[in-house]
């Protein structure tokens, strides 16, 4: 039997995420991918969403995203674009991308890092007891962790095994999406009629003023809604051929299928995201209509926030109480992307009344404040986790602002990168030198003249000091002194003199 601090389950985008940031919290972890290669058949979700490319630039490897993706406006919803440019960001955008080039980028940074791979290898069974988890893998061998995750989708063997129930609303829709060659020629871009919506494009486009112009030759992408809700059965190339010819009156001529997938409008969302030591993260947690492109982004946010809380509790810095705020914030986020994709879904159903919703939404969305609260929601740079009253940062994402340090000018999130929470000091020099704080936490003294700029809130007054966690968010903001300064640092990274650092009160998160 082999032995880990952490087991991941799972080596998609979220699992990939996760095993980054462990490592970089110092963790033995290791991911177990069914599939023998992080190839994946076809080109899969594609995009990112402004926050996840803030998180990856957190991290210093957002260029390595931007390099290859599409920048453009990709928050929408219900069909209406939702334009992000005046937003207060680096990255006032979105980025198209296939998931299948996320992963590959991904995966080449985790294997810079200290990461595990067993790869062509599936979860069987899971035990776990006060101690660990033990892991059995098919054909034959065994893993023990102390903790694992589950980030293995929405079918998640790992949420089952753990008794985690997973409420919600069966599909009323479903739709096929492929890649296939064809003797025709349909006519690319997004359709509607009496069936629903329908898509035909191609893996390989740019944006050229705003449009996407898809490449002269290769495979055609499809996505086809289903006269009827499909059944659990993987879908064949006879299933797209029917599918077609009901919405489109010809399948064009399709044939040679690359790969072949079913999605649905079903909704649900773990009952709780911690059972002892398993966890969940990502399509495992929560699962929903495609609808805005918020599901793997979100995954990865459920890493960014996990990853360095579970890493603390690992080492003995921070007591297990501390997974429990895992639960308490991701959870409400995913909620609210499960309501705004079933909303979603609705105003896409092919009825006329539905279809006179939609344009009374899209008029109102057309305005500033609407337009504006569903950008920054569908983008992901609104997100508050509820740290108490305070300061309009307080549990907010930290703003990318220029620094001036010692060092000279510096971006926030460049402090970032190795995943360690840092104290900035943008008042008095020296003010926290005597505040006692594990050695995690790095101080730096800077300076900062301009404007602070939230979405949707606009301009907030100007902190003095800030504790950033190291996803982003912000812990506690200074006013000049130091009060409630310590309790903010024991309480997220542990006390210095290991105070306190007992057990869970509530193993079941």
């Amino acid at each position: 039997m082999t032995d880990h601090a952490v087991v991941i389950v799972g080596g998609g985008p979220t699992g990939l995420m996760l095993a980054g940031e462990l490592a970089l919290a110092g963790m033995d972890v290791a991911i177990v991918e069914r599939r023998p290669s992080q190839d994946l058949a076809g080109a899969r979700a594609g995009g990112l969403h402004a926050r996840t490319i803030e998180v990856l630039d957190q991290r210093g490897i957002a260029g390595r995203f931007l390099a290859e993706g599409q920048v453009a406006q990709v928050a929408g919803f219900s069909g209406t674009r939702l334009d992000i440019s005046d937003f207060p960001t680096r990255h006032p955008y979105g980025l198209g991308l296939w998931q299948n080039h996320i992963e590959r980028i991904l995966a080449g940074w985790v294997e810079e890092l200290a990461v595990t791979f067993y790869r062509g290898r599936e979860v069987t069974a899971l035990a776990q007891d006060g101690a660990g988890v033990d892991i059995q893998l098919a054909r034959g061998g065994q893993l023990r962790a102390e903790y694992v995750v589950g980030c293995d989708g929405g079918r998640s063997l790992v949420r089952k095994a753990a008794g985690i129930d997973f409420p919600g609303w069966d599909p009323t829709t479903s739709a096929l999406i492929a890649e296939v060659e064809m003797t025709g020629q349909p006519e690319f871009g997004v359709h509607q009629n009496a069936f629903g919506i329908h898509s035909f494009g191609r893996r390989e486009y740019e944006i050229r003023d705003g449009q996407v112009v898809y490449a002269d030759s290769g495979p055609v992408g499809v996505m086809v809604t289903e006269e009827h809700v499909g059944t659990g059965s993987e879908p064949t190339l006879l299933d797209l051929s029917d599918a077609l010819i009901a919405v489109c009156g010809t399948d064009y001529g399709a044939h040679s299928p690359i790969w072949i997938s079913r999605f649905t409008d079903m909704t649900r969302q773990a009952a709780i995201y911690r059972s002892a030591r398993v966890l969940l993260a990502g399509d495992a947690a929560h699962v929903h209509a495609p609808d805005g492109g918020q599901g793997l982004n979100t995954g990865v946010q459920d890493a960014v926030n996990l990853g360095w809380k579970l890493g603390q509790v690992v080492n003995g810095t921070s007591p297990e109480r501390l997974l429990d705020s895992y639960h308490a914030e991701r959870h409400p986020v995913a909620a609210r992307v499960l309501r705004n994709t079933m909303a979603q879904s609705a105003l896409r159903r092919p009825d006329p009344r539905i279809k006179a919703a939609g344009e009374v939404v899209a008029e109102l969305l057309g305005m500033e404040e609407p337009r504006k609260r569903f950008a920054a929601m569908q983008s992901g740079l609104d997100i508050r986790y509820d740290l108490g009253e305070g300061h309009p940062l307080l549990g907010r994402r930290m703003p990318d602002v220029d620094l001036v340090t010692t060092g000279g000018t510096e971006p926030v999130y460049s402090l970032l990168h190795e995943g360690h929470p840092v104290l900035l000091n943008l008042g008095t020099p020296g003010t926290f030198d005597s505040v006692p704080r594990v050695e995690r936490v790095r101080l730096v003294e800077a300076r900062y003249d301009g404007s602070w700029e939230l979405p949707v809130l606009g301009e907030v007054t100007a902190p003095v000091a800030v504790l950033i966690r190291p996803d982003g968010h912000v812990a506690w903001v200074g006013d000049g002194t130091d009060s409630g300064l310590r309790e903010a640092l024991a309480k997220w990274f542990g006390s210095p003199d290991g105070v306190g650092q007992g057990g869970s009160s509530n193993p079941e998160g």
